[in-house]
């Protein structure tokens, strides 16, 4: 993957969407606002026709018609930025209610990098997400695969990490499915998974910050997440010693 492609992922899980709700315009007000320049006014369809839209939230407050929202970008290829939002049904959702996900992408460069707890937030927090996480896509693709999905799936999670539970299979959607290098936790998800404990928690606290709403941003290394990195593979494996609850692994 060359420089310019490198990408930051980031997803938020949020209560579905209903009626006339207003979270997909404020989450693209909300990334604007913390991404100095940004300006999310083109969509691309189904079969790649890119529209520039005049009148973006307009557009976007009429898609909303299928528990989801369309993809939003910026248009700039050396600087891709998207967001877009669709619904995981209750019969794969924790819990068994239906979710929103946000899916955005950032330019793994030192401006998105910069920028990536203020973004991951502003999306979590606008979205009244339940948790969410920002990973370089190379990372975010081996965290992936730490899931279980079928009972016949025996294949062993790469780089020795934890087995975790598939999302429908978890009792809650306050429980955080995965880890990332930033991790947004709500309140609710914080207090389920005991985040902080100031005894154990003095490391993490330092790279953490508490948002207007009571939720948290963890940052899990100083640097982005690389799992080629034997420290920052030991510093993944050691948050999920801490909160066993993260991804259904401390109940049976």
């Amino acid at each position: 993957m060359t420089e310019k492609r490198k990408k930051m992922t980031l997803i938020v899980y949020a209560p579905a969407l209903v009626g006339d709700d207003s979270r997909p315009v404020a989450v693209v007000h909300g990334m604007e606002r913390v991404l100095p320049g940004l300006r999310l006014g083109w969509t691309t369809s189904l079969d790649g026709q890119r529209t520039l839209l005049v009148n973006r939230d307009a557009w976007l407050a009429q898609q909303r018609m299928d528990r989801e929202f369309p993809l939003l970008h910026n248009g700039d290829e050396r600087a891709f930025v998207s967001v877009y939002g669709t619904e995981a049904p209750a019969t794969s959702s924790p819990g068994g209610q239906a979710q929103l996900e946000i899916h955005a992408k950032l330019p793994l460069s030192p401006e998105g990098i910069a920028a990536a707890a203020d973004v991951l937030e502003a999306v979590a927090e606008t979205a009244r997400a339940y948790w969410g996480h920002a990973t370089p896509s190379k990372a975010s693709l081996d965290i992936a695969r730490q899931t279980k999905n079928r009972p016949d799936d025996l294949e062993p999670p790469p780089r020795g990490l934890p087995m975790i539970k598939s999302p429908g299979a978890m009792r809650s959607p306050e429980i955080p499915h995965r880890l990332g290098w930033l991790n947004y936790w709500s309140g609710a998800a914080a207090e389920t998974i005991g985040f902080p404990d100031p005894a154990r928690d003095t490391e993490l606290l330092s790279r953490s910050r508490r948002t207007a709403t009571g939720g948290w941003v963890v940052q899990l290394t100083d640097a982005p997440l690389d799992l080629d990195n034997p420290a920052h593979l030991d510093a993944l494996k050691q948050a999920y010693e801490r909160f066993p609850e993260i991804g259904g692994r401390s109940s049976p």
